[in-house]
């Protein structure tokens, strides 16, 4: 049962409460009020008569009044607590603090932890010891600490990312009852019956010393069994109780970390729900990680590796089609086998050339089921396949028996005593268990699955190492080997049923997923030709050491110093040696995840074990003290106020004042913390305060330019990007507002992308503050055009203008990129007229760049853009702003030099690619490249 969420340090002062009554009635009686009298000098004596004295009564109100400030004060006494500690034995001994740290504690961890120190602070202030033991901890012994050294001990504690079994702790626990004889057991569940719980309960509780559960009311989550389908990737969501929110979201990312997309779940009532993303296969083959948002735990996240990938397989048959009789194809029981973990794709009836067709699409794997002869250009388009990293799974049958064909694994025999290239028996042989370095092992064999017949390998040396599967009598039935970078794969039997039954079973499933597996691997190691590399698993170790693991919480990081290699195969549940994450090398990942792809969360039930069940609490103790004692201070000052009041003690004027002060007292005291706000907020708006102009600037796109100081650049300045902002609303998508002028010191710079900035040399320096205003705006995505004006002065080999000068005072300390002469290449020269370069008044001075990445060592042409940003900055000396001014006609302001009648016009135009490069980046480059973009994008 659980107990209200307020209780008393001492609760017998609240005994006072009954006293009220008999406070009542003292309170009651008030002396009568003075009467006035007239004091004549003659009358003196003779007008006094004698009156007896009646009491008056106090008004009910100040009496309720009064009785509130006795009752407050009572209150306050007793000690109230809200979300008190629950109340455990009096008698003397040690507190036993059990904690779950399995991974369903990680989500309520601060709320499990903050409820153990409530524990230990009640204990420290009665000066006994405390012990903490967490169920990872097994067997350790337990030993009875100061509450100071327990805390230091419960800091330590962290969630381990798997579930402890609880039995190993009982031995512990007993010897600690047995020796220290605690007054109690604090057991803070995590409400799971996962790790023999309730057999942990019923055997805490009979060890005698009084057992308090405390249990999270929220449920756990937990995400089980991600499986990559052919039309989406679905993931089952498992909570511990039907109750709490109904829905929630499932996160997918990439090895990175990104996130690719997010998929909802509903509960609908139900323990077991459903999360399904979706997605184009190639998506969903990037997805390395799964996790419910808002639950950190190692619970709630799936791990995927390459066996998780759902791969595109392409099957050819070597079969006439009868459409009448479709389960005599083997097409049939190889699609049916590939489907719950691949894309298959079949080639329509009639096509001409089937093998490019497949390989045109893309696929992983090429099964070729008896084909035998095949074209000249078929042969050497699947030797490119295969050696640039696919993989070639064939199947024989009478066509492969009596076909010559160098795309097998092995040498097949032919002739002799095995009529047309293959073996038949009168009794059929069954399959002999996987050996040990066969990507099958571990696979359980049936001992139904019988072979009839089968094709032969020649007995060459090195068969052994090719043999992944055998019969009975060693005659090896799938035989592999590396060519290039990928692997031909041979079963010596057909893939329909007519010579054997393994079509049939579970196990040819199983044995296609493991082969179809090994295309995420291939390509990543190189070994020698003809031998499996050990990317495929054939030579593979026999543990795989931890990469990355889980914690608690479910974040991945380094491996824990308990982690241990993984024995292969591996088919148990993650614990603290082999905790969950990726174990192997990076180019060929295994995953282990909390819980496997069956298991359910099952909540704990406590029912009849005979111990103390409650609600773990979320905060500490609050002591309400303060609150009486603050709430009877007000009141005494009320009733000063009202008891002056009715005894007439106050004038009009003294009334009047002190009714003022008690009201602005009351209300400085309680609104205190909203008028310190209030106070604040006029110099947080004065901070913070934002022009007009500058919320018009960030509604419309506009120009700006740099303020010089000199009336004549700045008209310049101004008239240029008037004619540049007429040209783009003109020929362009772009209609940009009117131009601004901005002073850097003062100005707001983060509205505008493109700043144009004339030199001025007769100008004084802007503050140094500039600097690292202008290094933020350009980091920030802003690009600055720097125009030095001086194409006509500058010499490549003598002194720098003032000009250069001013910029290069200007620009110390500015975190300038390296720059150069713009190429011919750049996507700036392209981005919407293809320009030979940048003119302005002049055409004959240059214009820099941020530089492009140098050329290859190879040869290769170096790309035509640095990255997928724009260059922060660019510095010319042509004055394109008098270039761009022009009059409502057309006509230039300013005399051109040398002027003829193109120069306006292709200064308009170098502006208007400087404007698009700015606001739409180096898009255009990527046109260089669509055919390489296209085909990373097929595969």
């Amino acid at each position: 049962m659980f107990g209200l969420p307020l209780a008393f340090t001492v609760p017998a002062v609240t005994l006072a409460l009954a006293g009220l009554p008999i406070l009542y009635y003292l309170l009651r009686a008030t002396p009568p009020r003075p009467q006035r009298i007239p004091f004549p000098p003659l009358r003196l004596i003779l007008d006094l008569q004698p009156r007896e004295e009646t009491p008056h009564h106090t008004p009910w109100w100040l009496l309720l009044l009064r009785l509130t400030i006795a009752a407050l004060i009572i209150l306050a006494m007793a000690g109230p607590l809200w979300n008190p500690l629950p109340t455990l034995a009096t008698e003397k001994g040690p507190l036993l603090i059990v904690i779950d740290d399995g991974w369903p504690a990680a989500p309520g961890w601060e709320n499990r932890t903050s409820a153990a120190m409530q524990h230990i602070d009640a204990w420290r202030e009665e000066g006994r010891p405390v012990a903490l033991v967490a169920t990872s901890e097994g067997g350790r012994e337990i030993m009875a600490l100061e509450a100071a050294r327990a805390l230091d001990h419960l800091r330590a504690v962290r969630p381990v990312p798997y579930q402890p079994d609880h039995l190993p702790l009982l031995e512990a626990i007993e010897r600690f009852v047995t020796h220290q004889q605690p007054a109690a057991i604090v057991w803070i569940s995590d409400g799971l019956e996962e790790g023999h719980a309730r057999d942990f309960a019923e055997k805490l509780a009979k060890l005698g010393p009084k057992l308090v559960v405390l249990r999270d009311p929220k449920p756990v989550r937990a995400l089980a069994g991600p499986h990559n389908s052919g039309g989406g990737l679905d993931v089952r969501v498992l909570r511990s109780a039907a109750k709490g929110e109904e829905g929630g979201l499932v996160r997918a990312r990439d090895a990175k970390g990104l996130t690719i997309a997010e998929a909802g779940f509903q509960w609908n009532g139900n323990l077991e729900t459903h999360a399904r993303f979706d997605l184009p296969i190639e998506l969903r083959n990037e997805i390395a990680r799964l996790d419910i948002e808002g639950e950190p735990s190692a619970g709630a996240v799936s791990l995927l590796d390459e066996s998780s990938k759902r791969r595109r397989i392409g099957v050819i048959s070597g079969e006439t089609a009868d459409v009448s009789q479709p389960l005599l194809a083997p097409n049939y029981y190889l699609t049916k086998a590939l489907a719950p973990f691949a894309d298959v794709r079949e080639v329509r009836p009639g096509t001409a050339d089937p093998i490019a067709t497949l390989l045109n699409e893309n696929v992983d794997v090429l099964i070729l089921a008896d084909i035998g002869m095949m074209s000249a250009s078929a042969h050497e388009q699947l030797v490119r396949f295969v050696e640039k990293g696919g993989i070639l799974l064939r199947f024989a049958g009478t066509r492969l028996a009596g076909a010559s064909d160098d795309l097998v694994p092995v040498r097949l025999r032919r002739g002799g005593r095995v009529l047309g290239g293959s073996l038949s028996w009168d009794i059929p042989k069954r399959l002999a268990p996987f050996d040990q370095q066969s990507p099958f092992f571990g696979l359980a064999v049936p001992e139904e699955v019988t072979v009839s017949r089968q094709v032969l390998a020649e007995p060459d040396a090195g068969l052994a190492a090719k043999t992944w599967a055998q019969l009975s009598d060693g005659t090896p039935l799938v035989t592999a080997a590396q060519r290039g970078k990928g692997m031909i794969v041979l079963f010596h039997m057909t893939a329909d049923t007519t010579w054997s039954n393994l079509p049939l079973s579970g196990l040819f499933v199983d044995m296609l997923r493991k082969i179809v597996a090994l295309s995420g691997e291939t390509g990543q190691r190189e070994g020698v030709e003809g031998e499996i590399a050990p990317a495929f698993d054939t030579h593979r170790p026999e543990s795989l050491s931890p990469w990355r693991t889980l914690d608690g919480f479910g974040v991945l990081g380094a491996p824990s110093p308990l982690a241990r290699p993984l024995p292969i195969p591996f088919t148990g549940t993650a614990d603290a040696e082999h905790p969950p994450g990726f174990y192997g090398p990076p180019e060929a990942l295994f995953a282990v995840n909390t819980l496997t792809p069956t298991q359910t969360l099952a909540a704990i039930h406590l029912e009849g074990v005979g111990l103390n069940e409650q609600e773990l609490q979320i905060g500490r103790p609050v002591d309400l003290r303060v609150f009486l004692v603050f709430a009877a201070f007000i009141l005494c000052l009320a009733d000063a106020v009202f008891s002056l009041w009715l005894a007439g003690g106050l004038t009009r004027f003294s009334r009047r004042l002190a009714a003022m002060l008690a009201i602005g007292f009351c209300t400085g005291v309680l609104l205190l913390p909203q008028d310190r706000l209030e106070a604040a907020q006029p110099a947080a708006t004065s901070r913070e305060a934002i022009s007009q102009r500058d919320i018009e600037s960030a509604l419309t796109t506009r120009l700006a330019y740099v303020r010089s100081g000199d009336a004549k650049v700045d008209e310049i300045s101004r008239a240029g990007l008037i004619s540049l902002s007429r040209a783009l609303a003109s020929r362009t998508s772009m209609v940009p507002g009117e131009p601004i002028g901005v002073d850097p010191a003062h100005d707001e710079l983060a509205f505008y992308p493109l700043l144009y900035w004339p030199i001025a040399a007769n100008a004084a320096q802007p503050p140094r503050e500039v600097a690292g205003k202008l290094s933020a705006f350009m980091k920030q995505g802003g690009t600055v055009l720097f125009d030095t004006r001086d194409a006509l002065t500058a010499r490549p080999d003598g002194p720098p203008t003032p000009e250069a000068l001013w910029l290069r005072r200007l620009l110390d300390g500015v975190d300038v990129p390296q720059l150069e002469p713009i190429p011919a290449d750049h996507v700036v020269t392209k981005t919407f007229y293809l320009l030979d370069g940048f003119v302005g008044r002049y055409e004959t001075g240059s214009t820099w760049i941020e530089a492009l990445p140098p050329q290859t060592e190879n040869g290769d042409a170096r790309p035509v853009r640095s990255g997928d940003g724009v260059s922060p900055i660019v510095i010319t000396s042509n004055d394109l702003a008098a270039g761009w001014a022009a009059d409502a006609y057309g006509d230039t302001l300013y005399a051109l030099i040398p002027g003829d009648r193109r120069q306006h016009e292709m200064a308009l135009r170098g502006g208007i690619n400087l404007v698009m490069y700015t606001l739409t980046g180096n898009y255009k480059a990527d046109q260089v490249h669509v055919r390489d973009l296209l085909e990373r994008l097929a595969h």
